[in-house]
């Protein structure tokens, strides 16, 4: 049975202190999901042009993506 990764989350926010002992099945079911994508060619190609890209941006314009997207203040 396969495990939504908010599982491990809620888990861990339920638990407290205790989340290390209680949430090893969320956890073990998160990190099998996380080495899933981190061993699949397709995901790291799609990583590794998504990088790229906002490399060149960033060259070209000198300003970080994040800080391309965030809305600038307007005053009147």
């Amino acid at each position: 049975m396969a495990l939504d990764p908010a599982d491990f989350t809620r888990c861990c926010k339920d638990s407290g202190i205790l989340m290390v002992v209680k949430c090893r099945k969320e956890n073990s079911a998160l990190k099998d999901c996380l080495t899933a994508y981190y061993n699949d060619p397709a995901f790291y190609e799609e990583c590794k042009l998504e990088y790229l890209k906002e490399r060149e941006e960033f060259r070209k314009t000198g300003i970080p993506t994040k800080k391309r997207l965030q809305k600038l203040p307007t005053s009147m």
